[in-house]
């Protein structure tokens, strides 16, 4: 049965519930399998999130507070200096060039530092700090070989419905983790 794009998100928006989230999952992990874990750990995206690291790495919750505020705050105007530099990098160069290689099944990805802070984006998210969420904390805080799958939901910064698969990123030359990944999936590509 082919669906057009307009019935497919009224499936998608009819049965992505919490109830339904799982049935994603199968299909999600096989895309983190077979496109997603050969570049992963690329060296572009680890020296990022380790130079990030020795940047960040003595800061408490109330300098990430402001940091988050102010990337809230900065969202949609012309002067961006806190969004800017996670934005014009060349791991959000890599970053983009992995959504358009995927022919339209990636919405966005983001990688994020020890802490859970935005390093690097393909496009704005709402938000710089997700160390408060499962995107971050079923996964860094986990281990080396942790992955999250996200229910399939309304995305307020891509305004798709997609699905979100996130995991660890370890640095290669220790086996230790050092930030996490997500990688948003058009939720039309896993039905």
């Amino acid at each position: 049965m082919k669906f057009t794009s307009f019935t497919a998100l009224a499936v998608i928006a009819t049965v992505a519930t919490p109830a339904f989230a799982n049935q994603y999952k199968p299909a999600m992990s096989a895309y983190l399998e077979s496109e997603v874990r050969g570049w992963a750990h690329s060296s572009v995206l680890v020296d990022a999130i380790n130079s990030q690291n020795q940047r960040t790495q003595g800061y408490d919750q109330g300098q990430i507070d402001q940091l988050d505020q102010a990337w809230r705050a900065e969202v949609g105007t012309s002067s961006t200096p806190t969004v800017t530099p996670v934005m014009e990098n060349a791991a959000a160069d890599f970053l983009r060039a992995q959504v358009a290689a995927s022919g339209g099944q990636v919405t966005e990805i983001f990688i994020m530092d020890a802490h859970g802070l935005n390093v690097a984006a393909s496009s704005i998210t709402s938000d710089m700090w997700q160390g408060d969420e499962a995107k971050y904390s079923s996964t860094y805080s986990v281990g080396p070989d942790a992955v999250h799958f996200g229910d399939v939901e309304l995305d307020e910064s891509t305004q798709s419905y997609q699905g979100q698969i996130s995991l660890t990123i370890t640095d290669p030359s220790t086996g230790l983790p050092i930030g996490a990944m997500t990688i948003g999936i058009n939720a039309e590509s896993l039905i």
